[in-house]
């Protein structure tokens, strides 16, 4: 399988404790991944695909995710909005809630999916971490033999994407204020 990854967009937002689990569970990973490498610096996870070709260089760097881990309040139910005045309560009731970290791959291309080698497996391992979000979204331009496609996941749900080629703005009046390179009687 040859592919590319073009444009990649992510706000993917999940427990990092249901990331963890989905590769503790061993998933079907693309034939070009031999196993996962998961390390975890202050308050960065990153994980890599470990090649397994091993005609590749233990040196070569290999595709990795790159998420930011943050501790957000999860509370059982709602909390009471401020608002107008609360004469007469008397103790306010606390509302169970526990911190929980999130992975948070948030970010373009080279911010989320570093390095060139296994890319696009690891594009693939990423899309099935989006569809196990609850929280953001994966939009991203892909190759695959040939082809191009497009990818969209909300919220953990499969959307349909579509890719629009345009010109850039502009591109027909700069067309004649450029300078003629094949013309140019300064280049022999």
């Amino acid at each position: 399988m040859t592919g590319r990854v073009f444009r990649l967009h992510s706000t993917l937002e999940l427990p990092l404790e249901d990331v963890e689990e989905y590769f503790e569970n061993d998933p079907e990973l693309p034939s070009e991944i031999d196993s996962i490498d998961i390390t975890r610096r202050n308050n960065t996870l990153i994980i890599k695909a470990v090649s397994s070709d091993e005609s590749m260089s233990k040196y070569t760097p290999t595709a990795q995710l790159k998420a930011s881990v943050t501790e957000t309040r999860v509370y059982e139910e709602e909390p009471p909005r401020a608002g107008g005045p609360q004469w007469g309560q008397e103790e306010e009731e606390e509302i169970p809630s526990e911190l929980v970290e999130f992975a948070c791959f948030k970010g373009d291309r080279e911010t989320v999916l570093q390095n060139t080698a296994l890319q696009y497996p690891m594009f693939l391992v990423l899309r099935e971490i989006a569809l196990r979000s609850e929280k953001g979204t994966l939009t991203a331009i892909t190759e695959l033999d040939g082809e191009l496609h497009a990818h969209r996941i909300v919220e953990g749900e499969e959307r349909p994407a579509s890719i629009e080629v345009a010109e850039t703005p502009g591109s027909e009046s700069q067309a004649g204020n450029g300078v003629n390179w094949r013309d140019n009687k300064f280049i022999s």
